[in-house]
C-alpha cells in the first residue's frame, strides 16, 4: 500500500486542477514503476505557509521578499 507525501508552499497557490493532475501522475508513476495497485495507492499533498518553510537559514517568505523573487 504505497503512500506518497508531497509538500509544497502555500504561495503561490496550486489550483485544484494542478493538485488533481499531480495526484494522478504520481499515482500513475507508482503503478508503472513499482507495479502497485492504484486502488491502494495514496498521494497526499500538504501545503505549508511560506513563513514555515525554510531555505538557506531563512523563511521562504523572507527570502522572497528580500530577493524580490517571483513566488515559486
Amino acid at each position: 500500500m504505497p503512500y506518497a507525501s508531497i509538500k509544497i508552499t502555500r504561495e503561490p497557490r496550486a489550483s485544484v486542477e494542478q493538485k488533481a493532475q499531480l495526484i494522478s501522475e504520481v499515482t500513475a508513476s507508482i503503478v508503472r514503476i513499482l507495479n502497485k495497485d492504484p486502488e491502494t495507492t495514496f498521494v497526499v499533498i500538504e501545503e505549508i505557509d511560506t513563513d514555515a518553510w525554510g531555505i538557506g537559514g531563512e523563511t521562504a517568505a523572507v527570502r522572497r521578499a528580500r530577493t524580490g523573487a517571483a513566488a515559486r
